[in-house]
């Protein structure tokens, strides 16, 4: 007799309305050919020493007094632009620093350098975020000055930089009103994981179908914590609150560097 066909794969769950979800089970992902507690393994074991070296990162960074801000968001959010105005802005009061995290190209970079402020440049390849250890191997090449603040901006990407701690004291999630107002939604591992979400290029409201605030309730539905800007880098709306805040946050910074060190 002929051999039956092989049993198909199992499925993943299934809902009534054509819908497969997979990222139900425990690891919230689905790769072929691996289980779900063998993807757990894999997931705790990358993110685990990931974790270590962002302590370290944290550390190196409080013990100069340096205020370090991860800025993510998807591709074209205005992420650069705003880094430009709010370092124009700052106007070389507060020694400022940022690293570029991009696939390919130094252009970003590039754009920041023009602003008199130093700029290193992380490629990633193939890979979609920036991690700990890339940080790390970036801030000794840097010469960082005490008591500054360092702007990374990383890969343009909803999804994987939400895992990935770089040692900074926030993320801060940039949401574009050009994007869906339901991106934290969608997303919502990064808007969790954020503590301050700018919601930028307002000054374009009045030609989009967009509703602001609906976008900021899904974001707080996710993240009832998440405190909330409205900005825009080509008016200004906005700035003043970022830069004070920037400047409360490097205030604190300074405070905790100038206790230790008179401990």
């Amino acid at each position: 007799p002929a051999t039956p066909p092989p049993a198909p794969p199992p499925a993943p769950d299934a809902t009534p309305g054509h819908h497969l979800d997979f990222g139900s089970g425990p690891a919230h992902a689905h790769a072929p050919g691996l289980s779900q507690a063998q993807m757990l393994r894999i997931e705790r074991d990358i993110l685990g020493k990931n974790d270590a070296r962002a302590a370290e990162n944290r550390a190196w960074l409080a013990a100069r007094g340096i205020f370090a801000l991860n800025l993510v968001s998807s591709p074209g959010s205005g992420k650069t632009s705003l880094l430009v105005r709010t370092l124009q802005l700052l106007g070389g009061r507060v020694p400022a620093a940022v690293i570029e995290g991009d696939q390919q190209t130094e252009f970003d970079a590039e754009r920041i350098r023009a602003t008199g402020v130093p700029a290193l440049q992380i490629n990633t390849g193939k890979g979609c975020h920036l991690d700990a250890d890339m940080v790390a191997r970036a801030l000794p090449r840097m010469a960082l000055a005490e008591d500054s603040l360092l702007l990374i901006e990383n890969v343009g990407n909803l999804v994987c930089p939400a895992a990935f701690d770089l040692g900074e004291a926030h993320k801060v999630a940039i949401l574009s009103v050009t994007e869906g107002e339901d991106k934290p939604l969608k997303y919502p591992d990064m808007f969790a994981a954020a503590d301050l979400m700018l919601l930028n290029k307002v000054d374009l409201l009045p030609y989009l179908a967009f509703d602001a605030g609906r976008a900021i309730d899904f974001a707080l539905r996710v993240n009832p914590r998440l405190r909330v800007l409205r900005t825009s880098a080509t008016t200004g709306e906005g700035l003043d609150e970022w830069i004070a805040w920037i400047e409360a946050g490097l205030a604190a910074a300074r405070a905790r560097h100038a206790a230790g060190a008179h401990a």
